[in-house]
């Protein structure tokens, strides 16, 4: 059962990024319907670009976001409220007092 939460934290911490590519990706294949009717590529290809980069920037606040909101979240996905893997949580307790 060990490995089972560790594969999910992993799933976790990889989640921030693939969300950010995920919504750059639609934003992009989005962005290249809208560039379909431009006439100059280089033009077009400059709308693909900043809507996809745009959806994944605004992807990635969003998630931020909620994040920052819900500790439950933070806490099943084993991060920190900036979306940074929380590799404390899998350091096991030691029986070590301070000197």
């Amino acid at each position: 059962m060990r490995w089972l939460r560790l594969v999910f934290r992993v799933f976790g911490w990889l989640l921030t990024p693939f969300l950010a590519w995920a919504a750059s990706f639609f934003g992009a294949v989005a962005g290249a319907l809208i560039a379909m009717r431009i006439q100059d590529p280089v033009d077009g290809l400059v709308v693909t670009a900043i809507c996809g980069a745009a959806t994944g920037f605004a992807a990635i606040l969003v998630w931020l976001r909620y994040l920052r909101q819900s500790p439950e979240a933070r806490e099943v996905l084993a991060v920190t409220a900036d979306g940074t893997p929380d590799t404390v949580a899998i350091l096991p307790a030691t029986e070590h007092t301070p000197e």
